[in-house]
């Protein structure tokens, strides 16, 4: 026979629900219409929830974007870590570049949400007043610096670790450049898929990574 949950139990189920239709409904509205231009009516009719149970689970606005980056930035560095599992230890530094950046590519689609309203946030001023909210997309850019320079370096493996690591911090930046441009390519120019970016990205770091390692 099985058992009737505890009334406290069914709240606290209730309210780990509510929290997420929350953060869920704020992800998408905040994605569309910047932090700034999402209100608390809008998430309201969004989710269907009074305002009331946004300030039970959330203390201001701000409080609600800083929840929202930081489960954002955790689901997208899994997906990027589950994808990269396995990498191909053969194959030229072109083609372990576009197997990496390819499969980039394809976490790229599937967490728009959460990279548009990223570079919202890194190109304006509208959320100063989430400072935990800024902190993260701080951390955000400087973790998915360091995860292209991992995979430029496990690209370039072969040319030795000091070459492969000179390799990584010349070209990690221009890789984060690319990645950010091909997003922004695949918001307004549809029709072209990501992969196609993300090779043309590969092709064109492996060239310079190969320069770099011709002159020593």
């Amino acid at each position: 026979m099985t058992e009737t949950p505890a009334p406290e139990a069914r709240t606290n189920r209730r309210g780990r629900r509510s929290r997420q239709e929350i953060l869920d409904a704020a992800a998408r509205v905040m994605s569309v219409r910047g932090y700034a231009g999402t209100s608390m009516s809008a998430l309201a009719k969004e989710t269907g929830l009074p305002k009331s149970a946004f300030y039970h689970h959330f203390e201001s606005k701000a409080g609600l974007l800083s929840a929202v980056m930081e489960q954002g930035a955790h689901a997208f560095f899994d997906a990027m870590r589950e994808a990269h599992r396995n990498p191909p230890q053969d194959g030229t530094p072109r083609e372990r570049l576009r197997w990496y950046l390819r499969r980039t590519g394809e976490v790229m689609e599937n967490g728009e949400e959460f990279l548009r309203l990223l570079l919202v946030l890194v190109m304006s001023r509208e959320a100063a007043e989430a400072p935990e909210a800024l902190r993260t997309v701080i951390t955000v850019r400087d973790e998915g610096r360091a995860y292209m320079a991992h995979m430029i370096r496990s690209s370039f493996q072969d040319e030795g670790e000091e070459t492969a690591a000179k390799i990584a911090e010349a070209l990690a930046p221009f890789g984060m450049a690319g990645y950010d441009g091909a997003f922004v390519a695949l918001q307004s120019e549809g029709g072209r898929p990501a992969s196609a970016w993300m090779d043309q990205l590969a092709d064109a770091m492996a060239a310079l990574g190969e320069a770099i390692a011709k002159a020593g």
